[in-house]
């Protein structure tokens, strides 16, 4: 070590003091690497000290795991020294002595590396900061060598396969090796979607790249030789040979697309597009994502070039395309009229409805068809609840108040145990002030699950304070209170609370809170609210506030130090007696546990020295 560090202490300008220094660090770290017990702590902190030198972002990633973080601290100064070398050679424009300095450093990392992965073999992140340092410092010789070990140990994960025929396809430009690890990929997961997409793809890179080697020869006008170039291979028969395969094993229309979208991505393949498009069709047409695939082609088609001039012509033509794509969607109904066709007819019209365009023909004609299309769905009972919402967003700005009330009613019949369809209908029906609402509401409540209906119950609420007398409302606040519901029950209470006092004043208000200060559930809201009322009167009694704060204690007193903090600083106020703040913390300190006493404690001194 004492040579290579000479050699660089020049460029480093490191006095003879900081030269031994850092050697006797790492001459320690070294000496724990042979011990005939070893911890992972060791190799990293070593591989960190020689590779922090180049920047090495990998092991800077592995250090963020937690256990490996304090080594990262403690050797962080080593990192600045090592990375300077770098940027000094950058500075001083200094090239030379690579081999002495650099390369034996290199070396070493890479042994360090192996032991590490030999010793921890299923440290997965391990393995890949290896081939991260083999990239980065151009050793890509031995990178088929990190992989062969590692898919060796883990051959259960496809990305590492993946990764490794990536590495063989772009850093040692070997197609063949590439392959060969797709093939050894599938023999442990044959029926993984994403080797065989990645295979599929590298299948027709390697194309392209062998059209591109001879359009290169060809332009030279060199003689091919012993270029061999199989016009099978060039035209993709390898690829197409992947496809077969993969749909024999794979039968899902999302998977054949996905392939003929990546096939779509190379400009030589439309003999294999147009064979894989004879098979969806011929093979796939049960599932709703072939038609889906198919009417949205439709708009890809060619357009009349003379219409495309104006604005208006280029509207019609817009039009024509999406008329066809409806119509491949009504042919798919024919033979698939489920609710995932209709589904996907009906997010096509609303995505072509929400384009923007300036010809208002087209906007009329689109949202035309969308409310055609819903009512049709909606008449088969195949509509889904969520489309409801952006039907009556339109009858309500078109202004058909009639429809939308019409519509409102017939959702909560066919969807009448949900939630969001009576609440999104019932605030429609409020705000066209039409309809029973009350009967209506009795019925939303009855259907739908109790432990789901506190939305419901806030917007009858809503509903009772704006259209009817203060005793019905009342009446609502009494029935929600006997609910079973926890969450019900205390949410009842609490605005109950804040509805008497905005109704009846101070008096309404303590006089609902007394009657309800024994009836659990409770809820912390329900006490600050009233301690927040007594404190908002002209002469709040502090009497009155002590005996708030004290029910609320005997509710939450066990884990909320907040209340506490609270209860002190009122003691401490123009109302309280200070003499009394101690006897407070004392409790708190007796009925506070865990965190929640270590909180108290901190706030407490801060709050005693005026900082809180």
């Amino acid at each position: 070590m004492w040579p290579l560090w000479k050699t660089v202490a020049p460029m480093l300008r490191l006095s003879s003091g900081r030269l031994r220094s850092i050697i006797k660090k790492a001459t320690a770290l070294e000496y724990k690497l042979h011990r005939l017990i070893v911890n992972k702590d060791d190799f990293i902190a070593y591989i960190q000290v020689e590779a922090g030198l180049y920047d090495l972002g990998s092991i800077y990633t592995f250090l963020k795991i937690r256990h490996l973080i304090r080594v990262f601290l403690l050797l962080q100064y080593e990192i600045n020294v090592l990375e300077l070398i770098k940027k000094r050679r950058a500075h001083i424009h200094y090239h030379f002595k690579r081999e002495e300095i650099e390369f034996p450093i290199i070396h070493r990392i890479s042994s360090i590396f192996r032991r590490a992965t030999k010793k921890w073999k299923d440290d997965v992140q391990l393995w890949l900061s290896h081939v991260a340092f083999c990239k980065k410092w151009e050793t890509k010789g031995q990178i088929s060598k990190v992989f062969s070990s590692m898919l060796a140990i883990h051959p259960d994960k496809p990305a590492l396969w993946i990764m490794a025929a990536k590495s063989e396809l772009e850093d040692r430009n070997s197609s063949e090796s590439a392959r060969h690890l797709f093939l050894r990929a599938l023999r442990f997961h044959p029926d993984n979607k994403k080797v065989y997409q990645e295979y599929f793809r590298m299948e027709l890179l390697h194309c392209e790249k062998l059209r591109k080697q001879k359009e290169e020869l060809e332009k030279a006008e060199m003689e091919l030789g012993e270029y061999e170039f199989s016009p099978e291979i060039l035209s993709g028969k390898l690829a197409d040979v992947v496809y077969k395969d993969a749909t024999a094993k794979i039968k899902e229309a999302e998977f054949v697309i996905s392939l003929l979208n990546i096939a779509a991505i190379f400009d030589f393949t439309k003999e294999l597009q147009d064979s894989i498009l004879q098979d969806l069709q011929a093979n796939y047409t049960e599932d709703s994502l072939t038609w889906d695939f198919m009417a949205k082609r439709e708009l890809e088609a060619p357009g009349v070039d003379e219409e495309l001039y104006t604005a208006k012509g280029r509207a019609s033509d817009i039009n024509r395309r999406e008329e066809r794509c409806c119509q491949v969607y009504e042919e798919g109904l024919k033979s698939l009229n489920s609710e995932p066709m209709w589904t996907r007819y009906v997010v096509f019209c609303l995505e072509r409805l929400k384009r923007k365009t300036n010809v208002q023909e087209l906007k009329e004609k689109r949202q035309e068809r969308l409310l055609e299309v819903l009512q049709r769905a909606h008449d088969s009972s195949l509509l889904k609840e969520n489309f409801y919402k952006n039907w009556l967003e339109i009858l309500l700005s078109s202004g058909d108040a009639e429809a939308a009330a019409t519509l409102a009613l017939s959702a909560t019949q066919r969807y009448n145990q949900s939630v969001s369809v009576w609440s999104l209908c019932l605030q429609t029906l409020m705000q066209l002030g039409c309809g029973d609402m009350a009967k209506l509401f009795h019925d939303a409540l009855t259907h739908v699950n109790p432990k789901e209906s506190l939305s419901l119950w806030q917007l009858q609420l809503q509903w009772s304070m704006a259209n009817q007398s203060a005793e019905e409302t009342e009446a609502i606040f009494k029935r929600g209170l006997l609910s079973t519901v926890t969450a019900i029950a205390m949410e009842m209470k609490e605005l109950y609370l804040e509805w008497s006092y905005s109704v009846g004043g101070y008096k309404k208000a303590r006089k609902t809170f007394t009657s309800l200060q024994e009836n659990r559930p409770l809820s912390k809201r329900f006490f600050t609210s009233m301690i927040q009322i007594e404190k908002e009167q002209e002469t709040p009694k502090i009497n009155n506030l002590r005996d708030y704060y004290e029910r609320a204690l005997q509710e939450f007193g066990s884990a909320d130090d907040d209340l506490w903090l609270q209860y002190i600083q009122e003691e401490m106020g123009a109302l309280g007696r200070p003499e009394n703040c101690a006897k407070i913390h004392w409790r708190a300190m007796k009925f506070l546990e865990g965190e929640s006493m270590e909180r108290f404690t901190s706030k407490y001194t801060l709050l005693q020295t005026g900082h809180l």
